[in-house]
């Protein structure tokens, strides 16, 4: 756990999957169905790829020339996904947005998807200050790039800002940036992402205006 606590964030940067849209699961069918066809080798593949960039993940499979294959299964698979709203989700980025706080959305998901995304949950992407996504990166989570870029756009300090995720990647992308983390449990049991984080809520109803502040002052 971090040594310090923060009473006034500036930014809020939220990833995406298993955050604010329920489709992890989904992800992971998918990804075992392509990890089943073209054999990765990796074990626990689906749960070690979790955050990754589709670049990155792509480096796991042992041909390069089943890339562009691999990669066109994806989006046809993804291209039938629904995508919903988290429990809370919704609510709590509509109140950031009353109370004029910075978000940004940093997600490993490539311009494709969020062409889907938006067909499916179109007032989403209007809800963000700024939209970061695999296009606009070239390390992928763990490493801190996508947040300290996040950071960076809505001009805050990393360390005034919080980070919201939900797999391993993730989180110690948020820990390595230097900003405040608040793990989603879900896609990974609290107990194994809470070592790398402030505080871990089971969903982002847990998190509203009525308690945030006490929420980031006591962890």
């Amino acid at each position: 756990m971090a040594d310090y606590s923060i009473t006034k964030p500036i930014a809020f940067l939220f990833d995406l999957d298993g955050v604010l849209i329920d489709s992890e699961t989904e992800y992971s069918k998918i990804w075992a169905t392509i990890n089943n066809k073209y054999k990765s080798g990796v074990p626990d593949f689906t749960s070690k790829i979790k955050g990754m960039t589709l670049v990155n993940i792509l480096k796991h499979f042992p041909n390069p020339d089943k890339y562009d294959e691999i990669r066109d299964m994806l989006h046809d698979l993804e291209s039938r996904m629904t995508y919903r709203w988290l429990p809370g989700a919704k609510e709590f980025v509509e109140w950031l947005c009353e109370m004029n706080i910075p978000r940004v959305l940093v997600t490993s998901s490539d311009d494709k998807k969020m062409e889907h995304l938006k067909e499916e949950v179109p007032e989403l992407m209007g809800m963000f200050t700024e939209i970061i996504t695999a296009n606009r990166i070239t390390k992928s989570k763990p490493d801190p790039e996508g947040y300290l870029l996040a950071a960076s756009l809505v001009n805050a300090d990393i360390k005034n800002c919080v980070v919201i995720e939900d797999s391993m990647q993730g989180v110690n992308a948020g820990k390595n940036s230097g900003a405040y983390v608040i793990g989603v449990a879900g896609t990974w049991p609290a107990k194994e992402i809470e070592p790398f984080c402030n505080i871990v809520v089971n969903n982002l109803s847990e998190i509203n205006k009525k308690n945030l502040i006490d929420i980031l002052e006591t962890a």
